[in-house]
């Protein structure tokens, strides 16, 4: 009740229809409209009606951003002669604007993607600062080694920057999904081209405010709003970005790939989708399971890459699971998102609104038992009722196929050979949950689960200084922690053969 309190205070001061400040294209630390003269739509996922509208870019806008980055990158500029520890220092004062305009911050992610307010606050908000800061300090610590060679030379490496880098991110977690990419980009020395979703660029744009008067030099930091297939496409072609960075669908990841192959044979980073196992044993605490398998699958609307979309309960404690698991997904309120007693706001636009919908009739079509939800909610907006389905088996769609939508499938399993056979049996690799009390378990299903994260009695415990990322088609390379800093840079190798005495 008194985290309750404090919520409603917090939220009687978001800024329920905060001022757009910015709309437009960034590049060189100036705001400009689209070559084209287009612009498109940002919508209000909660009432279905527009926001504003936002600068469309696509080719000829990435080409100058680009070309802004080129010129940043350029040995001599100001960014490339900017001390190491100085980079560091920008990226903590622009963690400390993040944190001055939180509020606000908060507020447009709300409005725009339809989050609830107080996660925007404590997740996102929490999330962006907390990363920036984690690399901020890492800043002049990126330095290579002395190697000793045979014969007279001195052997050594350098770690120097990738150059110019694309960042393509996805709608779900708008400013921190920015930050994951600018953080580790800049702390290396690269300049970015970066494209926020077409859903949700609004926090973006702000963000770009904020590079600019913490200081960052013009043309470091360029932010072009637009569609996948213009200006997404145009940034993974292009010919003069040595690296590209996505979040997003392991579809478009492939796309992505693709180009970057077809084109200049840039570095690829790729976090993409999941279909990840929640597994709990018979010896897990049962009340406190119920919860975080709830929580795994129906955080932020089920809009999550890590969502434990498939929740396998051994068959000595499923009844009484799931009869906990439906209570609880209809106690899970869902409405206005800046009402902080609404665990649940909208889905992010009609499209995926729709897409979880068809899900939902086709786990009814195959033959699971639908338990609650399975409908829309509410007169207005993309909202949706939490869903769970029993008496699912491995081989239906809302088994298969990622939802990213609040839509609960529980599965019964015998033992832990059966369990780890079904749990690895998907094309993704993202994260897996295992609940028990028995530290052989533990250790067995972390060291067997093919996952990039294993979390043991928790979940989406996400931190700045570990690696994130996934096996098989859940991506390629690895975000955050030092394994994440190392995607933006090259090894250099440098041997001087040392002078000789003749005598």
């Amino acid at each position: 009740m008194e985290d309750m309190a404090q919520f409603a205070q917090l939220a009687q001061m978001a800024q329920r229809n905060p001022e757009i400040k910015y709309t437009e294209i960034f590049i060189n630390n100036e705001w400009h409209k689209s070559e084209s003269g287009k612009t498109f739509p940002t919508i209000n996922p909660a009432t279905g009606e527009e926001i504003c509208h936002i600068q469309e870019g696509d080719k000829a806008d990435v080409d100058k951003a680009v070309k802004a980055a080129r010129e940043a990158f350029q040995l001599g500029s100001p960014w490339r002669k900017m001390d190491a520890s100085q980079r560091g220092r920008l990226l903590s004062k622009l963690a400390d604007l993040i944190e001055r305009d939180s509020m606000y911050l908060a507020s447009l992610d709300t409005l725009d993607n339809g989050k609830p307010f107080i996660q925007a606050m404590f997740v996102d908000l929490q999330g962006s600062m907390g990363t920036l800061r984690y690399f901020s300090g890492w800043a002049d610590k990126i330095h290579g080694k002395t190697i000793p060679t045979d014969g007279p030379h001195f052997t050594y490496t350098r770690r120097e920057p990738v150059g110019v880098c694309g960042a393509i991110i996805p709608w779900n977690f708008p400013l921190m999904m920015a930050v994951w990419k600018l953080a580790p980009a800049l702390c290396a020395g690269c300049t970015v081209v970066l494209k926020p979703a077409e859903q949700t660029p609004l926090s973006a744009l702000y963000l770009a405010a904020l590079i600019k008067e913490a200081g960052f030099p013009p043309g470091v930091v360029n932010i072009v709003p637009g569609y996948g297939p213009t200006a997404g496409a145009a940034i993974s072609e292009h010919m003069d970005i040595q690296k590209v960075a996505f979040t997003g669908s392991t579809e478009v990841g492939k796309i992505i790939q693709q180009a970057a192959g077809k084109s200049n044979l840039k570095r690829v980073s790729l976090e993409l989708g999941g279909k990840s196992p929640t597994i709990v044993f018979p010896d897990a605490d049962l009340d406190f399971a119920v919860e975080e398998a709830h929580q795994a699958l129906f955080f932020n609307m089920g809009q999550m890459c890590t969502a434990g979309s498939r929740t396998y309960v051994h068959e000595d404690i499923y009844d009484e699971f799931v009869r906990k698991s439906v209570e609880r997904a209809k106690s899970r309120t869902v409405g206005d998102p800046f009402d902080p007693r609404n665990e649940n706001g909208p889905q992010v636009d009609l499209d995926q609104y729709k897409k979880i919908l068809s899900m939902i009739e086709s786990g009814k079509k195959e033959g699971a038992k639908l338990e609650c939800g399975g409908e829309a909610a509410g007169e207005k907006g993309y909202f949706i009722q939490p869903t769970v389905f029993t008496d699912v088996n491995d081989n239906m769609t809302i088994a298969k196929e990622e939802i990213f939508g609040p839509v609960m499938s529980i599965m019964k399993f015998k033992d832990i050979d059966d369990v780890i056979r079904r749990a690895n049996d998907t094309t993704y690799g993202l994260v897996a949950a295992v609940y028990t009390k028995n530290l052989d378990t533990a250790m067995t299903m972390s060291n067997s689960l093919q996952a990039g994260t294993v979390w043991v009695n928790c979940y989406n415990r996400i931190y700045p200084q570990a690696p994130f990322g996934g096996f098989k088609a859940s991506g390629l390379g690895r975000e955050l922690g030092e394994y994440g800093l190392e995607q933006y840079t090259e090894v250099k190798t440098v041997t001087i053969k040392l002078p000789q005495k003749t005598s």
